[in-house]
């Protein structure tokens, strides 16, 4: 489902799924209070937080839930959807819709959700979205300079302060208990009394303690992806990993007379895959082996899979990668394609042949040289080499 490795569910099912989740999600705003305008600006005027802690709790609950299934190797990070900072527009918009949400008692989901229920007033709102979001689709060529200005690119909070995931989430998750105790006292002065809704002191003690505990459970659950990728520049760690290799006289042989019984997954630019690829070739980068294509791709039956890359030592680190996801029968191309170019595509015998296993082999390269060219252009020209990738989630509010 979505950006989950494993395929437990299937693309059809998502639909089910979203239909589900979005039921649910209305019923949990509306039950939350979200559906009275008068529940909602009172985070602007005071005496009511509701929307800063039903917030602050589902962003921390989804935060929890993201870093503990990416550690172990269960959602595919690389295809979430971040939105994208484009930091003068973002800054502008969100003082709109600040303003407007003061003002209006809604935000455009909010609206909808009370809309849903009868309330006249998001019927009303949700009618003005209409034209603004027109005017705005008219305006944009105007507006386009500035809306895509000072573009960060898909950046997450905690790269740009230069820290860990799990420090971040540990810092959001003690910025929301204390949130939570700032905003119960400025209610009870606010509204001259404490909140008749609220739990005894001593739950709500238990339950920050036990938020601030799960906090620091995120320092156990490290970013995987960072901290493999890091420990495969260790030569010590990636040495630790058995290679199986294959030569490039295996491979030349298998193109030539059983070119369904292997796959190649290719490391090298995208420049350079272009101009040469080998047949049942992907071009892929180092994350590929955290993704859900990974999971679909490299468990086939009677397929062997092989890396390669410009020279060995990068294929070396990619089997090490691939290891550490659990992708254990991966072979690489010894000597890399440049070995395999020099072996195969570009072989001129080095000396008149001196045994038979000489004499063999070289009549084999010549063969292998003589006809390979012909099946990578077919392949080529027959787009065998292109793949369906799974493509980065897009969403967001």
């Amino acid at each position: 489902m979505a950006p989950l490795v494993p395929d437990i569910i299937s693309n059809e099912f998502n639909f089910v799924i979203a239909i589900l989740i979005g039921i649910a999600f209305g019923y949990i705003l509306e039950q939350a209070g979200f559906s009275s305008s008068k529940k909602l600006v009172g985070l602007f005027y005071g005496y009511d937080f509701t929307v800063l802690r039903v917030f602050f709790t589902a962003g921390i609950t989804a935060m929890m839930g993201v870093i503990g299934l990416a550690h172990y190797g269960l959602l595919d990070l690389n295809i979430i959807y971040v939105n994208p900072t484009f930091l003068r527009s973002a800054i502008v918009g969100g003082l709109i819709m600040g303003l407007g949400f003061v003002i209006g008692g809604f935000c455009p989901g909010t609206s909808i959700c009370a809309a849903s229920i009868g309330k006249i007033d998001a019927m009303i709102f949700v009618a003005g979205i209409i034209p603004g979001v027109y005017l705005f689709a008219e305006g944009y060529p105007y507006l386009e300079h500035f809306y895509m200005a000072d573009a960060w690119g898909y950046v997450t909070l905690f790269q740009v302060m230069g820290i860990s995931q799990g420090l971040m989430a540990f810092l959001m998750i003690f910025a929301a208990v204390a949130a939570f105790v700032v905003t119960t006292f400025v209610e009870k002065r606010v509204n001259g009394k404490a909140n008749p809704e609220f739990l005894p002191a001593k739950k709500y003690f238990a339950l920050a303690g036990a938020a601030v505990l799960i906090g620091l459970t995120a320092f156990a659950l490290p970013e995987r992806q960072s901290y493999v990728m890091a420990n495969a520049e260790v030569n010590e760690n990636i040495n630790t990993t058995a290679a199986k290799k294959i030569s490039a006289d295996e491979l030349a042989f298998r193109i030539m007379n059983d070119i369904n019984s292997f796959r190649i997954y290719d490391l090298r630019t995208k420049e350079e895959f272009t101009k040469l690829s080998l047949p049942n070739s992907e071009n892929i980068q180092l994350n590929y082996f955290f993704g859900k294509d990974a999971a679909k791709n490299l468990k086939k039956d009677n397929v062997i899979n092989i890396i390669i890359s410009l020279r060995e030592d990068e294929s070396i680190k990619a089997n090490y990668i691939a290891a550490e996801n659990g992708y254990n029968e991966m072979y690489i191309l010894q000597g890399g394609l440049q070995g395999f170019n020099d072996s195969i595509i570009n072989f001129t015998s080095p000396r008149i042949p001196q045994t038979r296993w000489e004499r063999d082999t070289y009549s084999f390269r010549e063969a292998a040289k003589t006809k390979i060219p012909g099946i990578i252009e077919n392949f080529k020209k027959q787009n065998r080499s292109e793949t369906k990738k799974t493509k980065r989630i897009i969403g967001g509010c």
